[in-house]
């Protein structure tokens, strides 16, 4: 069970050199934009256009701040805001995006689809959150507001944008918020893995 506060995320260019983008948290650790299993990234979106292809790579996009981005995946036409359910898609695909009024910043998950798999979740209200079992990593954003955090003895508070981080999840967690507050649950298993909730 390890915090990772936003200050201290590390910042590397697009790979298309469109913008830069805070990497929270990515395996193997130090790995290059060409070379990751999985990788959880923050990025501000101040200009319209392409996005960076991903050939092997499957990608979920959240909004957390922003009124949002009309993207064109493949020519579909989807409108993606703070409202949104996290957006999946394949990496390879052709997508643009068009930002609906002024810029945003959102949160990228990607694994390799033949190593690894993963789902984002919105939790919006205080909760007991259990990982699902095989899940290798289990990462906490906190979007805005903040959350108080137990597991079994352990305790942690995040701020607007930290992050929790539990590898082999397997212990629920409790949470407790403000009002105002916004998290992420995402999880992160072996593509090969069967995964089920308890």
């Amino acid at each position: 069970m390890r915090v990772l506060r936003s200050a201290g995320y590390a910042y590397m260019p697009w790979k298309n050199g469109g913008g830069t983008t805070a990497a929270i948290a990515i395996a193997p650790a130090g790995a290059g934009i060409d070379a990751f299993d999985w990788r959880v990234s923050m990025a501000r979106v101040d200009s319209d256009g392409p996005f960076s292809a991903f050939s092997g790579i499957d990608r979920t996009l959240t909004i957390i701040e922003g009124a949002g981005l009309h993207l064109s995946v493949d020519g579909e036409s989807i409108d993606l805001t703070g409202h949104s359910n996290p957006f999946s898609f394949r990496g390879e695909a052709v997508t643009r995006a068009t930002r609906i009024d002024g810029a945003v910043v959102d949160l990228n998950v990607m694994s390799r689809r033949d190593r690894f798999t993963h789902r984002v979740t919105r939790i919006s209200t205080p909760c007991e959150i259990v990982p699902a079992v095989g899940a290798s990593i289990a990462l906490l954003f906190c979007c805005r507001g903040s959350v108080r955090i137990e597991s079994g003895q352990r305790r942690a508070e995040l701020e607007a944008r930290d992050s929790l981080l539990l590898e082999n999840p397997h212990a629920p967690l409790r949470l407790a918020s403000d009002a105002s507050a916004l998290s992420l649950l995402i999880e992160i298993w072996p593509a090969d893995a069967q995964i089920r909730r308890p």
